[in-house]
């Protein structure tokens, strides 16, 4: 595979337009960024390339990266902090086409002390799909949450799957979408032939019902989460037909709906929560892991382009709403598309890929409870 090439520049502050915006005209890389990343001190992180464009051929561009932070190779730029890095950074990228300048986005990087969170308390809630079943990334999540200096931590949950570790639990099924969470019923579930029904609908008067407080009470001993995850997005998307931007925009409007039905739920029963809505992940770089797992139904460059109109969607719709408790958590900018998966497989991340899902959302908690993610009060007190 060709590289990109990429050089590591003096910090530039620039002033830019909100990063949820439409995408200038005449960007044929379609850079999408989201408006601040962050990490902790002591655990890397990075920016890969190829998740922040749209394009079926990486080394047709190049990237020049802006900050005071970490290096670049023709691929990424990564960064492990130290106590002095402790603060906000300002990082910016511009994209070549040969010589021309296509586009150019900036956001703020954060730097947060890895104990920030030291005595407070967390109830976490994961709500997602086969990523989030596989368990390994909530693993690693408790994994760090466990070090010295983390928070007190309890993971909520009905779903304990074998792979899971102690006191690992969450809400994650194969396959599953916003919608699946929000309307589907089992009567006779079957754990072995995975037949699941929504943790969150009861059968109500005969009838299932979406009943979110309900859960609460019988799943999490009547004390609703300090914070909610949703890491969806990738079955809801799937088949969306990738050469027809309407239509896809037009699947992305109903499983938005979906959403919104779920999280008007959750934030109905438990008002004091901070739901946090995953950016979409990327899939496998390999061509040949799409034909493996698909046979030629699905091509890579085909979920590549719904993939970056979802995140493109997100950031609009989910963005900058802080004051709602209602946060964007950047996961998609740190996960490697070469080394962070397997040879064969197109969505599903390898033990690095995952180490890197959980440093994001590791990050952005340490983040959050130690008060330098705004957006109300911080739902974890000591």
């Amino acid at each position: 595979m060709r590289c990109l090439v990429a050089w590591l520049l003096t910090a530039t502050i620039l002033t830019a337009t909100p990063l949820w915006a439409a995408e200038p005209a005449g960007d044929p890389s379609r850079l999408t960024l989201p408006p601040r990343a962050f990490a902790v001190t002591g655990s890397e992180t990075g920016v890969y390339f190829d998740n922040v464009v749209l394009t079926q051929d990486p080394a047709r561009y190049r990237f020049v990266v802006h900050s005071d932070l970490g290096t670049a190779d023709g691929l990424k730029w990564v960064t492990t902090p130290t106590e002095k890095d402790v603060g906000d950074h300002a990082w910016r990228i511009e994209v070549f086409e040969g010589d021309k300048r296509v586009s150019e986005k900036a956001m703020t990087f954060t730097v947060v002390p890895a104990d920030a969170a030291s005595g407070k308390r967390l109830r976490l809630l994961i709500v997602g799909d086969s990523l989030t079943h596989a368990s390994l990334y909530p693993n690693d999540l408790a994994k760090r949450l466990s070090a010295a200096g983390q928070p007190t931590w309890t993971m909520l949950g009905t779903h304990k799957p074998g792979g899971a570790a102690e006191g690992v639990a969450h809400e994650g099924y194969g396959g599953w979408t916003w919608e699946r969470f929000v309307t589907h019923y089992e009567p006779a579930p079957d754990l072995a032939a995975r037949k699941h029904s929504s943790p969150f609908v009861f059968l109500t008067d005969d009838k299932p019902k979406l009943d979110v407080a309900r859960y609460i009470r019988e799943a999490c001993g009547g004390e609703a989460p300090d914070v909610v995850f949703f890491l969806l997005g990738i079955n809801d998307c799937f088949g969306a037909k990738a050469d027809d931007l309407a239509a896809t925009d037009k699947r992305i409007d109903y499983v938005f709906g979906q959403a919104d039905k779920l999280l008007a739920a959750f934030r109905e029963a438990c008002p004091k929560a901070d739901l946090a809505v995953g950016i979409t992940t990327p899939g496998n770089i390999r061509e040949s892991s799409f034909l493996d797992n698909y046979k030629g139904s699905y091509t890579r460059w085909g979920w590549k382009r719904i993939q970056h109109r979802l995140v493109e969607r997100e950031l609009q719709t989910f963005g900058g709403r802080e004051s709602e408790r209602l946060f964007l958590v950047p996961m998609e900018l740190n996960l490697d598309p070469v080394a962070g998966y397997p040879d064969n497989n197109s969505v599903h991340p390898n033990a690095e890929g995952y180490r890197q899902v959980a440093a994001s959302l590791h990050a952005w908690l340490v983040a959050r409870l130690g008060g330098i993610v705004p957006g109300g009060e911080v739902p974890a007190g000591k």
